[in-house]
């Protein structure tokens, strides 16, 4: 079964699949080789860890496909990614759809923030028009080459208009085409279980770590009918958090002992890049 069916037969099983975001080739590897089903390429991600910059419309559609593309090159996985406002109008979606297909893309995110966008967590968002998020929505649709490569719907309506409004934008999405649907920093338990009885399509529920939405369990979640839980920037925070720990026994000590406590093991670090493959293939063809 190709990435994208296995994509769509997760969305659409409704049982709440743990979706990690992954922000280079390695961190994508390490999702791959924990057992999870699917990543997310996350924009976010992207622009901390490459730009050091917060995620306020920096990154452009050239760097996520570029990212796209090397993690595709690094897992067999199906990828879900983050496209942030499309980098434009209704005709730079049709853009970016055929750009980030042809990177080895599974699904693209499309959010109906005023560029530049900001994190769905961030003070000061705004939204475009419902029709104007309509029209990103069916370019979105009508650019696709297989059906079976999938538009994922995000709405910040929530933030700006009220929850009722999300929720109409949400369904004009679904009309629009969209195959799954992702109503982002609702901020109430009541909101989250809300959800999936209002709009019939498979949803992705956002479990941003600090952030304004309740952290509900992937199991509850499921259970709710959510298809999708995503933790986008657990991996980044988690690397972050193991880089300040070693960092500061290195400057603290002078040193750093292969300890698997504070550093992955040296043979580890291989395994998880593909050393003894490379090997392999260099006595194959030396």
């Amino acid at each position: 079964m190709s990435t994208r069916k296995r994509l769509k037969a997760l969305a659409e099983a409704r049982r709440g699949v743990l979706v990690p975001g992954a922000f280079n080739a390695l961190s994508a590897r390490v999702i791959a080789d924990l057992g999870f089903e699917a990543i997310y390429v996350t924009g976010a991600g992207v622009t901390n860890m490459w730009f050091g910059m917060p995620d306020q419309g920096f990154m452009g559609l050239h760097e996520i496909a570029d990212h796209t593309a090397r993690i595709r090159d690094a897992v067999d996985l199906p990828l879900l990614v983050d496209a942030d406002t499309g980098f434009g109008n209704a005709l730079n979606v049709r853009h970016t759809v055929r750009v980030l297909e042809r990177a080895g893309a599974d699904c693209i995110q499309l959010e109906d923030q005023v560029a530049p966008k900001r994190c769905g967590h961030f003070s000061g968002k705004e939204v475009v028009s419902t029709e104007e998020a309509v029209s990103k929505i069916k370019a979105a649709v009508d650019a696709r080459h297989d059906p079976d490569f999938m538009i994922m719907a995000r709405t910040d309506a929530a933030a700006t208009l009220g929850f009722e409004a999300a929720v109409e934008r949400a369904q004009k999405f679904a009309e629009a085409g969209a195959d799954i649907l992702f109503v982002e920093a609702v901020t109430t338990a009541d909101e989250i279980r809300a959800l999936p009885k209002r709009l019939d399509r498979p949803q992705l529920m956002n479990m941003v770590i600090g952030g304004r939405t309740p952290i509900f369990g992937a199991e509850e979640l499921g259970g709710l009918g959510y298809g999708i839980v995503l933790y986008a920037n657990a991996a980044l925070q988690g690397a972050v958090a193991g880089m300040q720990k070693a960092l500061t026994v290195l400057r603290d000590t002078k040193r750093i002992d292969e300890d698997p406590q504070l550093v992955t093991p040296f043979a580890e670090r291989q395994r998880l890049v593909g050393k003894p493959e490379w090997d392999a293939l260099e006595k194959r063809y030396v």
